[in-house]
């Protein structure tokens, strides 16, 4: 019956897991805008086919933008699935552990 439970919880998560993956997403792109307008003041970062920018900073900004996503992504999920587990007292995901 638990496992049961379980299992229509995790499939219950999924499309707020969606949404919870979309914020942070919007909020890690926000962020890296901030830090990227802080580091080089300018307003958007290097695309890595812009002939006119180096490696370095091509690099350097995949590299901060990547790390900005990651923590905003994981403490967005981890949130979530807090408070579903405080409202439920179960954990909205398969015990086999994280999502990749």
């Amino acid at each position: 019956m638990a496992k049961t439970k379980k299992k229509k919880l995790s499939l219950a998560y999924q499309p707020v897991g969606f949404v919870l993956g979309w914020l942070g997403g919007s909020l890690g792109g926000m962020a890296f805008r901030k830090v990227w307008k802080a580091i080089r003041d300018e307003e958007d970062a290097p695309d890595a086919l812009d002939p006119d920018r180096g490696w370095g900073e091509i690099l350097l900004a995949a590299a901060i933008q990547g790390a900005i996503f990651a923590v905003v992504r994981s403490a967005v999920d981890r949130t979530g699935a807090k408070a579903i587990a405080r409202k439920t007292g179960a954990w909205p995901v398969k015990d086999e552990g994280g999502r990749d």
